[in-house]
C-alpha cells in the first residue's frame, strides 16, 4: 500500500521506492507511539507526507524526470491510467486513497491535514477531469 501511494504521488519507482524506505525506517523509530488498529493509516500519512518533502526538494524541481512506459492489458486500462497519472498530485493521492486503498473521505483528510470537504471537493474534482478527458480518448477512436 505504501510503494502503491508513492507510486501514484510521485510518478517513478525508484522515488516510490525511497519513500517506501524513509517511511518504514519512521515506523521503525516511532513503533511505540502508533495506536493499535491506526498502523495502516499512520503508514498512508507518514508516506504522503515523504512524498510531499520529495516533491518539493531542490533536486526534484531542478532535474528532468526519466520516462518509465508501464505495460497494460487493455488500452482502456491504459487510458485510465494515463488520465490519472495527468492529475494534479493533490487529487491524484485523494483518488488512490479513496478508490484504491479503501479509506474513508475522514480518514483522508487526517491523513493529508485536510478539512474533508477538501477531499470531497478534490475526489470531484479528479473525477470530472478523469470523465472528460476519457470521452475525448473515446471520440478520437
Amino acid at each position: 500500500m505504501v510503494y502503491r501511494l508513492a507510486l501514484s504521488y510521485t510518478k517513478s519507482r525508484q522515488d516510490a521506492e525511497d519513500v517506501c524506505q524513509a517511511t518504514f525506517l519512521k515506523l521503525i523509530e516511532h513503533n511505540n507511539e502508533i495506536q493499535d488498529g491506526k498502523e495502516r493509516a499512520w503508514l498512508a500519512s507518514v508516506a504522503a507526507n515523504q512524498c510531499r518533502d520529495l516533491l518539493k526538494s531542490f533536486w526534484r524541481r531542478n532535474i528532468e524526470p526519466l520516462s518509465e512506459e508501464l505495460e497494460f492489458e487493455t488500452s482502456e486500462e491504459s487510458d485510465v491510467f494515463r488520465s490519472a497519472m495527468a492529475l494534479r498530485p493533490k487529487e491524484r493521492v485523494v483518488l488512490y486513497l479513496y478508490y484504491y486503498e479503501g479509506f474513508s473521505t475522514a480518514e483522508i483528510a487526517g491523513m493529508l491535514s485536510i478539512t474533508q470537504s477538501a477531499v470531497t471537493t478534490r475526489l470531484g474534482r479528479a473525477r470530472k477531469i478523469l470523465r472528460n478527458s476519457l470521452e475525448v480518448a473515446a471520440n478520437e477512436v
